[in-house]
């Protein structure tokens, strides 16, 4: 997470505005993003490769509403139908998002749905369908855990589920290199790992 100042420590944002942020001559002293977004950083020798770390990992799951009626997703075929008939849906467009516009695709139905998809640029998937703007959120499941006026509908079913692993690594300009990396290794703690699942997400193996 990129830094801004001493009353802002921590930012959560996605890659592409974290790059922004960065080729900006933004300091910051730890990523922790995708695996795929960490290892470009570090080709471009932005982050200290022998730092890099994998943390945890998210599903990808459906939120609705607070007290909104909770669609069946428990099948393949549940959840094809959950999307034809929901009014609205949103997922990014980048991220998670990726993977389920090509699931969507796989799944026949995105000629039916494009109307009512919505793809933000920004991590709002869940505050949309707070707001009742959306009534299916699709997302990594601890987004949907953490957003107040959510929920959790339940995760993509086995067969197409697929995983987002948050990954660390230490800035190569890092003001506090050491807390940094002491950071990381708490993040993989008993004591942190407990924290973790209770966000929806698995400790990295």
């Amino acid at each position: 997470f990129p830094t801004r100042r001493s009353s802002d420590l921590v930012t959560s944002d996605l890659p592409t505005a974290f790059a922004r942020r960065a080729q900006a001559g933004e300091q910051f002293d730890i990523l922790i993003s995708g695996s795929s977004a960490v290892n470009e950083w570090i080709k471009a020798e932005r982050l200290v490769a022998e730092t890099r770390k994998d943390i945890a990992r998210s599903g990808i799951g459906v939120g609705v509403r607070s007290g909104a009626r909770k669609p069946d997703i428990s099948t393949v075929d549940a959840f094809k139908r959950a999307l034809l008939d929901a009014k609205s849906i949103a997922y990014l467009r980048v991220g998670s998002g990726i993977y389920i516009a090509g699931l969507i695709e796989r799944l026949g139905i995105a000629d039916a749905i494009k109307s009512k998809v919505t793809r933000p640029e920004t991590d709002v998937v869940s505050e949309l369908v707070a707001k009742g703007e959306v009534e299916l959120g699709l997302v990594v499941s601890t987004q949907i855990l953490t957003t107040a006026g959510v929920d959790f509908v339940g995760p993509l079913p086995r067969e197409i589920q697929s995983y987002v692993m948050f990954t660390a690594g230490v800035s190569a300009n890092a003001k506090a290199p050491e807390a940094a990396r002491q950071l990381i290794r708490f993040l993989t703690s008993p004591k942190a790992i407990s924290v973790i699942k209770t966000q929806g997400m698995e400790p990295a193996q």
